[in-house]
């Protein structure tokens, strides 16, 4: 069986990997196994970080609507149920645009949550 030398395959997988970890700190962008090893650690963060991106962003909304939930007197727990018993579906994400674009808006559904809970 002849004899196969990888010359051009492995330059060209070597180049590709380089070129994605180019800018690198440290001998990362120049070395192989080095940019090989930060390359596949990239991709494990990048992955593992989209989902906590979603999980921060919940919890960054849930904060904005607790705060401003509290200036109109109802904890953020209390404020939920209100909404749950008052049938309103509406998102978190929602809510904290309210919260901090519009405050008015907002109050109102506070005033909601509140007759639903007295009710």
């Amino acid at each position: 069986m002849p004899r196969v030398k990888t010359g051009v395959v492995r330059r060209r997988r070597h180049k590709k990997i380089l070129k994605m970890v180019k800018g690198q700190w440290g001998s990362r962008s120049i070395l192989w196994k080095r940019g090989h090893e930060a390359f596949v650690r990239s991709l494990f963060y990048a992955y593992r970080d989209r989902r906590q991106r979603r999980r921060q962003m919940r919890r960054l909304w849930i904060q904005r609507i607790n705060a401003a939930s509290r200036l109109s007197g109802l904890s953020y727990s209390r404020f939920i149920y209100g909404l749950k018993q008052a049938s309103i579906e509406l998102d978190r994400k929602s809510m904290a645009f309210l919260a901090v674009e519009d405050p008015t808006a907002f109050a109102k559904l506070v005033g909601v949550a509140k007759q639903a809970i007295a009710a």
